[in-house]
């Protein structure tokens, strides 16, 4: 236990302490994740259970519990089962932190999910949080559904892209009564500015605008709710998304080779380098003209070396895409959907044209980042938008020549970044550091993989690597599973479960064996 609150320790400031609307007596959902409870699995593992009593669970649904109920008899292996039970209605269980209306408009839903341990709502892990549930969402109005806590991420998101496009997670809203929590001891330093009472932290990410268009298109796909997409914000959030993306197109100089001034910067005082952007908060220079979007950050949170992030491009481009199918059906807003397309579109032929490179072992792959200049970073990391993943998001087909080539660097020790060890073997990265493996890309393997005997094998570590606790760890040392960093990470939980789903339909199988 010492060694695995050690390694957690960093997180212990932001722990949520109890929920509001539950019970007094129910735990704080930090502790009891760290601590074995029965009835144990039945397989060698010996899992903990680890769901909260149904009192003291932060939202119910009928359906993800028959959902859990069936997928009994079609997982075998009684600790992936109990994997399953645990991490699928994670979020549900621990993450619905408030759900609510706005203040000015009774009729428009509102949902504040957390991330697990940090008490802020992340664009990107809220988008990926509902992702989860997506094989159960159908059209409801009921504010009981899963189709409303979806329309309730959806406004809360549009809100916060209107009040701070270039930040990555927010404070409550002010509706659910709860106060602003402190992200840093110290003031960051950005531009342009925002209030601490509305983000938690405003690290740029093209990922945090490319996850509400994939919550959109993902809503909007499951349901056919085109008169949702009609009222509240949403218009006005895209309008904002575009604006403030194709201000980020700019380089670094000007024709004329005069320096150009950027739309955002960031700096932090701290004694590591992912935490902040060089030059003056501007990061490494950027040629101009690439027609890549700029993204600060990762969305591990860290700092690109590149700010042409290829990942992040790929599912901005996907989703932009797809979302100019909502606007065109709208109403009264074709020409917004039209450039939407072609926004689309030259994304795609810039990712193409900057972001393939030739490999002396590999081949034609995808870059990591890169500048524009011929500067590129070979490698990935474990937080989706990743190369590995671009399947996953439907950039696309797994079956792309150059996606194979990358696939193959990634998952090899020739990728900085794959961790490998007796324990577990998956892509890590500097947010944790070196050994740390991360099982949510042990899971995006698993999705972009047709190979049973892989599918296989990565699930046998996945089941054998939780420490006995049942749940999905953000990062698991590849020689050691009691060093762990977080143990309420709901998006890595909700991803395993929605990995299960999957397998089920395609590969049933896989399910059938033995995981002891």
């Amino acid at each position: 236990m010492s060694a695995m609150m050690a390694f957690g320790s960093a997180f212990a400031a932001a722990a949520i302490l109890i929920l509001p609307g539950i019970n007094a007596q129910c735990p704080d959902y930090a502790n009891y994740a760290i601590q074995k409870h029965q009835p144990l699995s039945t397989g060698r593992y010996q899992l903990s259970y680890m769901r909260p009593e149904p009192a003291c669970r932060t939202f119910n649904s009928s359906v993800v519990e028959d959902t859990i109920t069936s997928m009994k008899t079609v997982i075998k292996d009684p600790d992936l089962y109990r994997i399953f039970e645990n991490s699928f209605p994670n979020t549900l269980d621990t993450a619905v932190k408030w759900k609510g209306v706005a203040a000015n408009n009774s009729e428009e839903e509102l949902t504040f999910l957390i991330t697990g341990d940090i008490n802020a709502m992340w664009l990107r892990d809220s988008a990926n949080q509902m992702q989860s549930y997506l094989p159960l969402v159908t059209a409801n109005s009921s504010s009981n559904s899963l189709a409303s806590l979806y329309r309730g991420v959806i406004n809360l998101q549009a809100r916060y892209i209107l009040e701070a496009p270039h930040c990555n997670s927010f404070q409550p809203p002010v509706e659910s009564g709860i106060g602003p929590s402190q992200n840093q001891p110290n003031p960051d330093y950005f531009t342009p500015p925002v209030d601490s009472s509305i983000a938690f932290e405003c690290k740029y990410e093209l990922d945090s605008l490319a996850a509400f268009l994939e919550l959109s298109t993902n809503y909007y796909e499951a349901t056919g709710d085109i008169e949702f997409f009609r009222k509240f914000q949403w218009i006005d959030a895209i309008n904002t998304i575009i604006s403030t993306t194709e201000a980020l197109l700019i380089g670094t100089y000007a024709a004329d080779g005069s320096v150009n001034t950027i739309p955002y910067t960031w700096s932090r005082r701290t004694t590591s380098a992912t935490e902040t952007l060089d030059n003056s908060g501007r990061g490494n220079p950027v040629q101009d003209g690439t027609g890549l979007i700029r993204s600060a950050f990762r969305p591990s949170d860290d700092s690109t070396i590149y700010q042409l992030f290829i990942p992040a491009n790929m599912m901005f481009t996907r989703y932009l895409d797809s979302a100019s199918t909502i606007m065109a059906n709208v109403g009264n807003q074709r020409n917004l959907a039209n450039h939407m397309h072609n926004f689309a579109g030259r994304i795609r032929e810039a990712i193409t044209k900057y972001g393939i490179v030739n490999h002396p072992t590999y081949g034609q792959i995808y870059a990591f980042e890169v500048d524009g200049f011929g500067s590129h970073n070979i490698m990935d990391d474990a937080n989706i938008p990743s190369l590995l993943s671009a399947p996953f998001f439907g950039y696309l087909n797994i079956s792309d020549n150059v996606y194979q080539n990358t696939r193959k660097l990634i998952l090899s020790k020739d990728n900085a970044y794959f961790m490998r060890g007796p324990v577990i073997n998956a892509v890590g990265g500097p947010h944790a550091g070196f050994g740390q493996a991360w099982p949510m890309a042990s899971i995006i393997r698993i999705f972009t993989s047709t190979d049973s005997s892989e599918i296989t094998s990565t699930l046998k570590e996945l089941v054998s690597s939780t420490a006995g606790l049942g749940l999905m760890h953000e990062s698991i040392n590849s020689f050691n599973q009691q060093m762990w960093s977080r143990q309420w990470f709901s998006w890595a939980n909700g991803l395993f479960g929605q990995c299960l789903l999957d397998l089920k339909e395609r590969m049933p199988e896989v399910l059938d064996k033995s995981y002891q």
